[in-house]
């Protein structure tokens, strides 16, 4: 049974995900056991209870007070089991350590972005310290998101309007896949994210150096890097290609129409005024649905975006 819930499940990387996986195999077990006892006992039953002749005749049966305090004092039992151990375990997933290390998360459509204690915001990284504590705390700058890591065995709702938390410590440097469980919009299946696991050290190396590492790129690379890595390009093609928002080929110093009729000239400052307030104008045919990068992105940084949206012709 323990093999199958291996195969069944991803790797367990958690300090909690044992607990979790070991209720999962409890309830899968005991779903077995009945599915094979209550197969039987209809095949049993129908052979021996068959009807041989036209004489057979079914008596009346009112009632059986054992069977009947039977099959409903096991099914009590078995949910007071499965409640009892689920509720232990919600409430240890819903009460972080006091030394936990905190990050803010915010999910916009269709990207996670992560805020660390030193004013640091990645995209789609999550970076935290192996074998301590970690707290995300959580809100939604648009719909409902739903955060989820497989291999740490936690989920949590992300909504708009308020905060939700939950914590994880992972023992081992590693990466883990982040997905959103809740559907948010078209692009949905793509609002992924990685969690990187580091040792204390690396972690805090990483922290002090994180926000300057791409500062000796040539702008024109660094701002592709850029693009990709705050998931632009899930919404923005560079060839062309329709998707949710226009195309960043032939954009710049381009003729724009806006929703409301306005002419405008795709220069520096609509380029920067659509990163940091995207719905201040809306391009004609296209959706209001783009999150604003304001206090992601740098001056530096959408400067180098801007020099990379130029060689885009």
């Amino acid at each position: 049974m323990n093999r199958l819930s291996e195969y069944m499940l991803p790797p367990a990387k958690s300090v909690t995900a044992e607990t979790t996986d070991a209720l999962f195999t409890f309830i899968n077990n005991t779903s077995l056991i009945l599915l094979a006892g209550i197969t039987v006992a209809i095949i049993y039953f129908s052979w021996k209870y068959r009807r041989r002749s036209d004489d057979d005749v079914t008596p009346v049966i009112s009632h059986n007070n054992k069977l009947e305090i039977t099959w409903s004092v096991i099914p009590l039992i078995l949910v007071l089991i499965v409640f009892s151990w689920g509720f232990s375990g919600y409430m240890d997933l819903r009460t972080a350590p006091d030394d936990a290390y905190e990050v803010k998360v915010i999910a916009k459509s269709w990207l996670w972005e992560f805020h660390y204690e030193n004013g640091y915001v990645s995209v789609n990284e999550l970076h935290v310290p192996a074998e301590r504590p970690v707290k995300l705390v959580m809100r939604s700058d648009d719909v409902l998101h739903s955060f989820y890591v497989p291999d740490y065995r936690v989920k949590m709702d992300v909504l708009p309007n308020r905060y939700t938390s939950l914590w994880f410590q992972t023992n081992e440097p590693g990466e883990s896949i982040i997905h959103c469980t809740e559907y948010c919009g078209r692009n949905h299946s793509n609002m992924n994210a990685t969690v990187f696991a580091h040792s204390q050290e690396d972690f805090e190396t990483w922290l002090e150096t994180a926000a300057s590492a791409d500062d000796d790129m040539d702008p024109v690379e660094r701002g592709e890097m850029l693009i990709t890595r705050n998931a632009c390009d899930t919404c923005h093609s560079a060839d062309g290609t329709r998707l949710v928002g226009p195309t960043f080929e032939g954009l710049w110093m381009s003729e724009r129409e806006m929703e409301d009729g306005e002419i405008v000239t795709a220069d520096e400052n609509y380029i920067r005024e659509s990163i940091l307030d995207p719905n201040a104008r809306i391009t004609a045919g296209y959706d209001p649905v783009m999150p604003s990068y304001q206090g992601s992105l740098s001056d530096s940084q959408i400067d180098a975006i801007i020099e990379y949206l130029k060689t885009l012709q």
